[in-house]
Parts: C-alpha cells; sequence; structure tokens
C-alpha cells in the first residue's frame, strides 16, 4: 500500500471493535480471516462500503476446535466506528448499548494498537466480486435475523396435546420385538424445524416456462429460452430491472464462497443458468450482459477446486450451460460488442480450462413440440 492510500483510510477508514472475542476464534472481513490473539480487538482502517464479516468461535473444550461459520454484511461510512461485543452463551456477537459504545469510540486511540489494519492489497479482488451488490440488495435478501449461517439451525417443533396423543397412539400400536424396536425410537425422535428468520430470501426461480394459451410452435420456443421465466422474475421482485439480479447472483457467491453456506451456491447455480439461457433477454439488455460476463470472468476464478469438479468434471453444470450463453450470444441481433466479449471469454476458458464449447451436447437438445399432440 503506497502512503497516499495509507494515509487516506488512515484518515477516512471505518473500524470495527469486538470486545471479548475469544482467543483462538477465527474472525474475518472480506477475503481475510485470521485466528485471533487475547488481544484482538477488532478491524481498523476499513474501506468505505459494502464487507462481509464473519466468525468461527473456538472452544477448548470442543474436540473440533472452530463452531459453524456466521456472518453479515456491514455498510460502513467514511470514519465510522461500529462497536459489538462478543456472547459466550449464545455465541454470536451482540449490539452494545448507545453509552458503552460512545466510550469505546471516545477511546478508540488507546485500542488503536489492538485493531489489525485492514489488508488493503486484496480489496480490488473484493470489489470485483461485490460492485453490483448494494444496501438495497442486502435488505431484500439477507435473512431476518440478519445473519448468514454455514449450517442450517433446528429447533425442536412445540408439543401439544394432540400431537403427545398421537404419539402415544403410534407406541402402543407398535409391537416390540427387535424390528419395532427401531421403529419405536423413531417416533420417539423430535421433529424439528428451521428456526424462523434465519433462511436467506432468496427470489425464487417460476417454474413456468410459458404463457397460458401459448401455440405448439411457441412453446418449443419457450422451452429453448428461459426469457419469460426471467422476466416473470424480475416482476415479482426487482421491478423489471435485470441489473438488479446480478446483485443477488453476487450475493449468492460470497455467502457460498465465503459464508459458506451450500444453499447460496444452489441458487447461483439457478440464477447463472436462468440468465445464460435467456437469449432474447441478452438481445434486449446487452449492457447488462456486458456486466454478466465480467461477473462470471471474476467468480470462475475463486469457485473453490472441490465444488469446481462438482460444477465442471462431475455434471458438466457449468461447460454446459456456458454452452447455452455462447450459442445465445452469437445471435445475427447480438449488440457487437457484447458478442466480441462473449468470444474473447470463451477464448479465455478454452485456453485455461481446456473446455470445448465447439460441439451441441446433447443435454441441451431443443425440446420440440408437437402440433398434433
Amino acid at each position: 500500500m503506497d502512503q497516499v492510500t495509507a494515509r487516506n483510510l488512515f484518515e477516512q477508514g471505518a473500524m470495527f471493535i469486538l470486545i471479548g472475542f475469544p482467543e483462538g476464534s477465527e474472525f474475518g472481513i472480506d477475503y481475510n480471516s485470521w485466528n485471533v490473539g487475547p488481544n484482538f480487538k477488532g478491524v481498523k482502517m476499513i474501506p468505505p462500503g459494502l464487507h462481509f464479516i464473519y466468525y468461527s468461535s473456538f472452544s477448548s473444550n470442543d474436540q473440533l476446535g472452530l463452531g459453524p461459520r456466521s456472518g453479515f454484511f456491514c455498510n460502513f461510512l467514511p470514519k465510522e466506528v461500529i462497536v459489538r461485543k462478543w456472547n459466550a452463551k449464545t455465541e454470536d456477537i451482540d449490539l452494545v448499548p448507545e453509552d458503552e459504545q460512545q466510550k469505546y469510540k471516545s477511546n478508540k486511540e488507546e485500542l488503536d494498537k489492538f485493531l489489525g489494519p485492514y489488508p488493503y492489497e486484496k480489496y480490488k479482488q473484493w470489489v470485483s466480486l461485490t460492485n453490483l451488490i448494494n444496501i438495497d440488495i442486502v435488505n431484500l435478501l439477507e435473512p431476518e435475523c440478519g445473519r448468514i449461517y454455514s449450517i442450517a439451525l433446528f429447533e425442536s417443533e412445540a408439543s401439544t396435546t394432540q400431537s403427545r396423543k398421537a404419539a402415544a397412539t403410534s407406541m402402543a400400536e407398535v409391537n416390540m420385538d427387535l424390528e419395532t424396536t427401531q421403529r419405536s425410537k423413531k417416533v420417539m425422535l423430535p421433529k424439528l424445524k428451521k428456526v424462523q428468520g434465519t433462511k436467506i430470501r432468496y427470489s425464487s426461480v417460476p417454474k413456468k416456462k410459458f404463457p397460458d394459451g401459448s401455440t405448439p410452435a411457441e412453446i418449443s420456443k419457450y422451452n429453448m429460452d428461459s426469457t419469460y421465466a426471467l422476466n416473470l422474475l424480475l416482476a415479482e421482485r426487482f421491478d423489471h430491472n435485470i441489473g438488479k439480479l446480478l446483485g443477488e447472483v453476487q450475493f449468492a457467491f460470497i455467502c457460498f464462497l465465503i459464508g459458506q453456506n451450500y444453499d447460496s451456491f444452489e441458487q447461483w447455480k439457478k440464477l447463472v443458468y436462468l440468465l445464460c439461457t435467456s437469449g432474447d433477454a441478452a438481445i434486449q439488455h446487452p449492457d447488462v450482459y456486458l456486466d454478466f460476463i465480467t461477473i462470471l470472468h471474476f467468480q470462475i476464478r475463486e469457485i473453490p477446486s472441490e465444488f469446481f469438479v462438482d460444477i465442471v468434471t462431475r455434471n458438466n453444470f457449468l461447460t454446459l450451460t456456458l454452452h447455452e450463453l455462447f450459442q445465445n450470444l452469437l445471435s445475427d441481433n447480438i449488440d457487437s460488442k457484447l458478442k466480441q466479449k462473449s468470444i474473447s471469454f470463451q477464448k479465455h476458458l478454452t485456453e485455461k480450462f481446456k473446455w470445448d464449447f465447439s460441439t451441441e451436447p446433447d443435454d441441451y437438445a431443443p425440446v420440440v413440440v408437437d402440433d398434433k399432440q
């Protein structure tokens, strides 16, 4: 980091102060994480803007060491000081009363030596993956609880008189031999449900592919082009603004890559497929698809190797889906700048990964509806 940048971040950068975080636990912001020591109190010189803060607590009594990862998006203002406190009972970060916050803010110079500087050398990498995520996207998608959890949280369903009677009846009807004993144990297991407010509120990709009253020829077209389903989603969630959907693509990728949330990986795949197979949308929104190619370029570089195998080698999701995108962007009606960028991106992937986009995969053969059916 040059001196001008360092001085600017020192003067304009934000602070995140975390009190009481356990030694040996993991704390991270964006692409940077640390196993903290006993004197850790947070991070300073944070560039203003959107960041992702995450943590995994360490317990000396836990043979597994670090617990599951939790995190949240935080939009820092210039010079902002955010103070939070670790709650050992809930193993989570709590808000701090205003008077206590002021105490730490007024003593931030004394805390400075306990704050790690934001690793600016990875900041451009972070921006390349999040430049279309804004606070409106975060507010729309994040769980009601405000946390992104790497594993789903479950709780027992409330027991009622009716449910207890049903369980007792089931037990009475079971013959207590060796085989049915196992079934009785299952009956006695508590019913679990996801903790309310912890689910990421992702957009639902419409299952309806074509309008009511479509002719067989139109149905064939809609089966080959997802623009109708895409437009339904945009109307429902983003006021017809396709650019905002790219923000969700980036949001899902960050929640998967850094938040370690597997459901987000599945959502990312759904949205990538939807956009890649919407040829008419690419004609209508060339600037958005220019951004989409840029997003894919940076995201593909960051996919962890174990997931890369899953979406390339095992089921060919990425190569098959990108084949659809490249075919759509070869259309005569495609903007020339977008077409050239698509060709360059395809060439880059072929050279780097040896992927073959020249042949038509059987998996994506057109679906044709017979007029006589």
